[in-house]
């Protein structure tokens, strides 16, 4: 039989019968979760994962979608790298240094005591050497990084009682994410690593004296004002930290080419969105927070001379057992040093005139 008989006298689904017609390969829609470590009610640090999400969605029309999922729904919020490690979720939205516990590497993705600032560490990772080595080291978990937004410089946090010299600090029970509460007990602090979500009552009965997050748009929706009025500056050891996705190595390297090109997109794309927007929103916040009576202070000299002493020696002590930071650390300070060295004659002097100015 001919194929114009075939066509003639069995129509569509004669020709699908008899497998004459051509074949189609339709690519299987890919359906990821993302487990973040952050509350929905943080729209700002919780959004870079919607903001993802929705990226990814948009630009493969439809055809590649990802889930968000708060701590809690899949995994809590100091679980995810084990779910992507494990397989339990493709994709984790979080703060790396969350993780220093496994490895104090981990924090030299995100941020570390007198550390980058936002611009230096995004410098680091696109221009130098920060994506790849870090990438070497995240292979040890079976995953794939990618910078993941930037708060920026951070608030020191809140304080039930004033800070007027070091040996206010001492015995001193203070929630600080990750990695610097290694550096800020070398001070007789007391660090507390607590989610966001748990941050409010744990101040509110006094199980802490103080608490640090993020800046003033965050810590105005959780309310730390009404329970601790001295709101300290600057958060030095979150110069610039830097939120990361994980991605499974497994799942990322099954994509095709262009859903890879695609993540990556998604990813540089929630990255610039979430600094933008802090540096859109505090501003109103702060001034929200001051006239709510929250009373600004600043640390005192010997507070952070004395910060920057010990950290400088914990990094020392580091590099001297774990190999791993040792070789990342290198290169970072070395990075660190010249970036600081360009932005004292170009940054810092125009942001201080400007700062001294009235606008």
């Amino acid at each position: 039989m001919d194929r114009r008989s075939i066509i003639k006298n069995a129509g569509i689904a004669g020709i699908l019968a008899a497998g004459a017609a051509p074949a189609v390969h339709a690519q299987a829609a890919i359906r990821w979760r993302l487990a973040s470590s952050f509350p929905k009610s943080l729209d700002t640090i919780h959004g870079a994962a919607d903001v993802f999400a929705r990226a990814i969605k948009n630009m493969s029309g439809g055809k590649f979608e990802v889930s968000v999922h708060a701590p809690g729904e899949i995994m809590p919020a100091f679980g995810v790298v084990d779910g992507v490690q494990q397989g339990s979720v493709e994709v984790a939205h979080t703060a790396p240094y969350y993780f220093f516990g496994k490895d104090e590497t981990f924090a030299l993705g995100c941020a570390i005591p007198f550390g980058l600032n936002s611009r230096q560490m995004s410098a680091w990772m696109y221009e130098g050497n920060g994506l790849k080595l870090m990438r070497e080291f995240y292979a040890k978990y079976n995953m794939v990084n990618f910078p993941g937004g930037n708060t920026g410089a951070q608030m020191g946090g809140w304080f039930r009682k004033e800070v007027k010299s070091l040996k206010d600090l001492k015995g001193l029970k203070f929630r600080i994410g990750g990695f610097g509460g290694k550096v800020v007990e070398r001070l007789g602090v007391v660090p507390q690593n607590i989610p966001g979500g748990d941050i409010y009552p744990a101040l509110e009965k006094g199980t802490i004296d103080s608490a640090e997050w993020v800046g003033p748009y965050d810590d105005l929706k959780l309310g730390f004002n009404k329970v601790a009025p001295f709101y300290y500056y600057p958060g030095f050891w979150e110069g610039g930290p830097q939120l990361d996705f994980f991605i499974s190595d497994k799942a990322f390297n099954a994509l095709s080419a262009e859903n890879k090109a695609i993540v990556e997109a998604a990813c540089a794309q929630a990255h610039s969105d979430m600094q933008a927007k802090y540096d859109a929103r505090n501003p109103a916040a702060l001034k929200q927070l001051v006239g709510s009576g929250a009373k600004l202070r600043e640390f005192p000299k010997d507070v952070m001379a004395a910060a920057f002493k010990e950290a400088m020696a914990f990094y020392e002590e580091i590099s001297a057992k774990n190999e791993n930071w040792k070789k990342v650390y290198a290169d970072y300070s070395k990075f660190r040093a010249d970036a600081n060295l360009w932005f004292r004659f170009t940054e810092a002097k125009f942001d201080s005139f400007m700062q001294s100015q009235k606008l």
